[in-house]
């Protein structure tokens, strides 16, 4: 481990004059005395009651402006809430923005990070255009858009820093200029010491050390987590200390270890010169761990650290504060004068409360334009009941959009069935303002640009006399093959993905045939294999992330939730990573490997496409339909299905199932069965025997559970059965409750229907091990005839009487 410590500036000034090298450093001075207060003022609004909650990067200003000179464009920065200073002096904010941001401004231009969807300290650049076209990420610096999940922004590192890998070693990629200079490029991760304590930090670290890929961790260390000090953290209560057995040694994979004081200007700035050469040049990572930082307004805006902090601590903190050192350097080594100093402060401290003041103002005429319009309208309803409410609203000096459309919504209540001048007016415009909110505040939950899923052609299978009928998991051997082929961007990795083509042959002899570049393995760990699918696809390439099953998918969840789920949503659109996560699942027999979490997975992966097709062929489909698109998805394929055999389509790599349209897989008169994945050939069976007992089951399978049938198939054949069930393997109110109220509400099926719909799912437990754990745990061919036999006695009883009496 190298630890820096310079008193000296003779390395950093050996190709600039003096008076060059002191503009620099006064330059660097006043970014840092700007960003402080920001810090210090942005507090205040949020105390004031202006922001709703404040995060600020006070005490790590010199650290962030040492990583901001070998920040280049081209770069990647995957960082922590508090990295501020570092976007500053990077050009990937501006004050303004800050300021918009803190103060939730809804509209992309203030906002360029989230347009009011994060708080403050949330960073992003955007990569694609407003069509979804990618942006040359080699003519700018990069930001990975921010996650307040302490460790989140760890995981995704790992494709970030293994893309330029990939462009460096695979020529094939060199047309993609927008994504890479020869693979170059250099990711710069910061974490709070604190969050070194998450698995996934651990976990990433590893895996880094083991691919050797340009990443640069910083590690800020001030010493707490919120109040729980390193010693109760750490072990040795330092992280470097504890990660010395990472370090290269005698030609060994590993990480360049460096230590330095957050408040050594010149000790930080050739500390990170020589980790990032390291990093870019030879692709070594390494761990710049900073340390005697401080943290002089606490964690954040809710509270203060002197409830934690003893006397002496912050004692300390004072003396140690980086920028009162860089003013003692400055002065002592004669680079500016503290008078010149002051100056500097006194015209910092202006420009950031100018920049408040507009970004506040400029956020309060946004807001303006809603309440002058909505008073304007409620002025010409002459009615007694819109006087105060109106004198209420009138009375605000600030409105927000909450107070101004509440009282709109409150004031349409009040004049329910009157017939009042300027009420239409009213309630036309509050519609049309809604599609407006909408836009505002419930959009871009998936890209929908110009290379949307839904923009794709659906070509069907071709099948002529000489299609094969082979097993299924030839079927997606031969999808992947073709489409491998023909598109270079492609790669798949996981856990014996690689070698043995997974555990269910579906790559087998890919990675012999593609190399071990495009298809290979991981190790045991699915937050970063997820993570490392998610910085690979916002860097060009199109990965296949794989989690061996799928109730492993648990262990990579917050990876997936937190940062690829909301990644369109958070940016308004701005980045995209269309990686597709494979796994299989259902109707394996025990507790381990057999569920079917979907009730989890719709309610945590909301932004993902979930495609639960029912076989092979299905799958593939879906996969060619992915592959041209540019959205992310979860792709759940049938554990039980890969020995079944199925038909090869003669056009294997290019027919496509449309994402969200479900299909009807037997027509029928008498009820209709919802379903997918596995459980769809228990209903098939089953209906056989419906049949046989004279009851005409109509079966529709789902596809895809997110989007859910568009095209409202069930709705269509409510109108003709006029009953329904829904048959799946997910616990009680999973999955099946989220089907029916889609069914129910989204597509008023509700007035279809002429008996109670019904739900048959697995037990409220997961499935004892053996066959016979199996059939008394989850919907059996049995359960599935005796309910609808049930729902047919209750409206014909004498025709169809009852099973059990």
């Amino acid at each position: 481990m190298l630890e820096t410590t310079l008193d000296h500036s003779s390395d950093l000034t050996s190709e600039l004059s003096f008076d060059d090298f002191k503009k620099i450093i006064v330059q660097d001075y006043k970014v840092a005395v700007e960003s402080r207060y920001v810090s210090l003022l942005g507090r205040k609004e949020v105390l004031t009651g202006k922001a709703k909650f404040g995060i600020f990067g006070d005490g790590k200003e010199l650290a962030q402006i040492a990583v901001s000179k070998v920040f280049q464009k081209g770069d990647w920065r995957s960082g922590y809430y508090r990295d501020q200073t570092l976007a500053f002096a990077s050009g990937l904010t501006t004050i303004y923005h800050f300021f918009s941001q803190l103060y939730a401004h809804p509209d992309v231009e203030h906002d360029p990070s989230s347009a009011g969807r994060q708080m403050n300290c949330h960073f992003s650049v955007r990569v694609i255009d407003e069509d979804g076209n990618w942006l040359d990420q080699t003519k700018q610096k990069n930001t990975f858009s921010d996650v307040s999940t302490t460790g989140g922004q760890m995981a995704r590192i790992l494709g970030l820093g293994l893309a330029s890998k990939l462009y460096r070693e695979n020529a094939n990629l060199s047309y993609l200029k927008y994504f890479s200079n020869g693979g170059n490029e250099v990711v710069f991760c910061s974490i709070g010491n604190a969050s070194t304590s998450e698995g996934v930090f651990f976990e990433v670290v590893n895996a880094v050390g083991v691919k050797q890929i340009p990443v640069v961790i910083s590690v800020w260390d001030d010493g707490y987590g919120i109040s729980v000090p390193n010693e109760v953290q750490t072990t040795k209560g330092s992280i470097s200390e504890v990660l010395k057995g990472f370090q290269k040694e005698n030609g060994s994979n590993g990480f360049e270890i460096f230590k330095v004081k957050g408040w050594d200007y010149p000790g930080l700035c050739e500390t990170y010169e020589r980790a990032t050469k390291y990093a870019r040049e030879n692709h070594t990572p390494c761990i710049v761990h900073v340390v005697e930082l401080t943290q002089p307004q606490g964690h954040s805006s809710s509270g203060s650290h002197e409830r934690y902090k003893s006397k002496e601590r912050l004692d300390w903190e004072l003396e140690n504060d980086c920028i009162a050192k860089m003013q003692k350097w400055l002065i002592d080594s004669a680079i500016a004068t503290a008078e010149q100093l002051k100056e500097i402060e006194d015209e910092a401290k202006e420009f950031v409360r100018q920049e408040q003041r507009r970004a506040w103002s400029d956020y309060n005429k946004a807001l303006a334009i809603d309440a002058a319009q909505a008073i304007d309208l409620l002025s010409q309803i002459d009615n007694e009941l819109v006087e105060l409410p109106l004198k209420q609203l009138q009375s605000l000096t600030e409105p927000s959009l909450k107070e101004v459309y509440g009282t709109v919504r409150k004031v349409i209540r009040e004049l329910k069935g009157k017939e009042v001048s300027g009420k239409s007016e009213l309630l036309t415009w509050y519609k049309q303002q809604q599609e407006l909110n909408t836009k505002r505040y419930n959009s871009k939950l998936f890209t929908e640009g110009v290379d949307s899923p839904s923009h794709i052609e659906v070509i069907a299978p071709v099948y002529s006399d000489n299609s094969k009928i082979i097993d299924g998991r030839e079927i997606l051997n031969f999808c992947f093959e073709q489409n491998f082929s023909r598109d270079e961007r492609l790669l798949a990795f996981g856990e014996d993905v690689g070698k043995i083509g997974d555990v269910n042959q579906g790559f087998a002899g890919l990675q012999e045939k593609f190399g071990e570049l495009r298809v290979f393995d991981t190790g045991i760990r699915e937050n970063s294999i997820i993570g490392k699918g998610i910085g690979l696809a916002i860097r060009g390439l199109r990965p296949i992330a794989e989690i061996q099953y799928l109730d492993y998918l648990l262990y990579g969840i917050t990876v997936a939730s937190d940062d690829l789920a909301s990644l369109s949503y958070r940016t308004f659109g701005g980045q995209k990573a269309p990686v597709i996560i494979r796994t299989r699942g259902h109707r394996l027999e025990g507790i381990w490997h057999s569920g079917s979490p979907m009730s989890m997975i719709l309610g945590t992966l909301r932004g993902l496409h979930i495609c639960v097709p029912r076989n092979m062929t299905q799958a593939a489909g879906m996969y060619n339909t992915l592959f041209r698109s540019d959205e992310p998805a979860l792709v759940v394929e049938c554990l039980n299905g890969y020995r079944l055999k199925e038909r090869l389509p003669d056009n294997i790599g290019e027919f496509t199932i449309p994402i969200g349209y479900a299909e009807r897989i037997k027509e029928g008169t008498d009820i209709t069965v919802v379903s997918y994945g596995s459980t769809l050939r228990v209903v098939e069976e089953a209906a056989m025997e419906l049949d046989r007992l004279g009851v005409s089951v109509e079966i529709i399978d789902a596809q895809t559970l997110q989007p859910f049938d568009k095209a409202q198939l069930c709705a269509t054949s409510l109108k003709k059965t006029n009953k329904l069930l829904v048959v799946d393997e997910d616990v009680p109110g999973g999955a099946s409750a989220f089907i029916l109220q889609q069914i129910l509400e989204i597509q008023n099926g509700y007035y279809l229907l002429d008996s109670q719909p019904r739900t048959l799912s697995a037990k409220a437990h997961r499935p004892p091990y053996g066959s016979d754990g199996d059939y008394f745990t989850k919907p059996s061919s049995d359960d599935i005839v005796e309910t609808v036999f049930e729902m047919m006695n209750e409206g014909y009883p004498d025709k169809y009487p009852s099973l059990f009496n």
